[in-house]
């Protein structure tokens, strides 16, 4: 491990004074700590933010609430709030990382946190997102986890984060404060940058910004949450492909359906497009295959990772089932029993 400066902050202030080219703020430090093993990351500085008040707290916020950045992932998935409104958050993050890393992982940092892309882990590797203009050895090699959806020439690199995906679905907003002191709400999309020609820029934030807290709207009290995630094991594993809903009825109609998919994207990916074709309509398997359709239109594969598009589709399907309330697909089984 490079030499650094550690540095403790005790106010925003303190932290935005702080902060300088090379300097790194640091929470839980489940990632980042990692990738500084590795020299992946080598800031000058790192920036501890944990001793800043009120930073670490639940509360409500115009009919919502407000998540501050320093929230473990944990305190989220348990806090009483969250499972009665927003349970597909608290499946989310439950179905993340470990309970060892979900004790320490925050909030802000969730969102932050860097792509489990194996080329961008590993320094022998050209990586564009790592060092600009290297070249991106995914190009050909093992793509398993690569994202289909939002890739460029670049970078094909998926965003890793299960709370990031059911906060999309929830449609949250990022508040950001600047150096100034001056604070700025955008929305999660808007958070996010697509790899572009530029993967290395990730986010919207600017130089010595720090994320002070996520923002959830109001609950809809009669739609249906759920989250439905698809991985190689049945813990600590991220998503091959992740289906975040929230849905709700009226009478035999789907009213308002919100969509967000991890796994498949550079970013975690939602497509307005899809939400409109499913609103209005009554539910039905056709529907949720047109709507998977659309959905992956412009997706981008290989033989490594083409299998995501059947996998994405019948997530889709599977989920939509659920928050609708149409009966089960069959499994086959009666199937079987009748040939036997």
């Amino acid at each position: 491990m490079r030499p650094f400066d550690y540095l403790r902050a005790n106010a925003l202030n303190d932290a935005a004074s702080k902060a300088g080219d090379g300097a790194q703020f640091i929470a839980g430090g489940t990632n980042l700590l990692d990738l500084m093993k590795l020299q992946v990351m080598t800031p000058e500085t790192v920036i501890d933010i944990n001793h800043i008040d009120g930073l670490d707290k639940i509360e409500p916020h115009e009919g919502g609430l407000k998540i501050g950045t320093l929230v473990r992932n944990a305190d989220l998935a348990a806090d009483p709030q969250v499972r009665r409104a927003y349970p597909v958050l608290s499946r989310a993050l439950l179905a993340g990382a470990s309970g060892q890393i979900r004790n320490k992982a925050t909030t802000g940092g969730n969102l932050l946190q860097r792509t489990r892309c194996p080329y961008f882990y590993d320094p022998a590797m050209a990586c564009n997102k790592r060092n600009p203009g290297a070249g991106c050895a995914a190009k050909g090699g093992v793509s398993r986890m690569l994202a289909i959806l939002g890739t460029s020439a670049a970078c094909r690199a998926a965003h890793p984060s299960d709370m990031a995906v059911a906060m999309r679905a929830l449609d949250a907003q990022v508040e950001i404060r600047g150096t100034d002191g001056a604070t700025r709400t955008v929305a999660l999309d808007e958070l996010y940058q697509l790899p572009g020609e530029t993967p290395e820029i990730e986010t919207c934030l600017e130089p010595g910004e720090i994320i002070t807290a996520v923002i959830l709207p109001a609950p809809q009290s009669n739609a249906t949450q759920s989250y439905r995630k698809i991985r190689d094991r049945a813990s600590y594993a991220f998503a091959l492909v992740s289906v975040a809903a929230v849905v709700e009825m009226d009478g035999e109609t789907i009213k308002t359906a919100s969509l967000a998919f991890g796994g498949i994207g550079a970013r975690p990916w939602a497509d307005a497009q899809v939400n409109a074709m499913l609103e209005g309509e009554p539910p039905s398997e056709e529907l949720f295959g047109r709507a998977a359709d659309v959905l992956l239109a412009d997706a981008v594969t290989d033989e490594g990772n083409d299998f995501k598009r059947e996998m994405t589709r019948r997530a889709l399907v599977a989920v939509m089932r659920e928050a609708t309330g149409m009966a089960p697909a069959s499994t086959g089984t009666d199937k079987v029993e009748a040939l036997a």
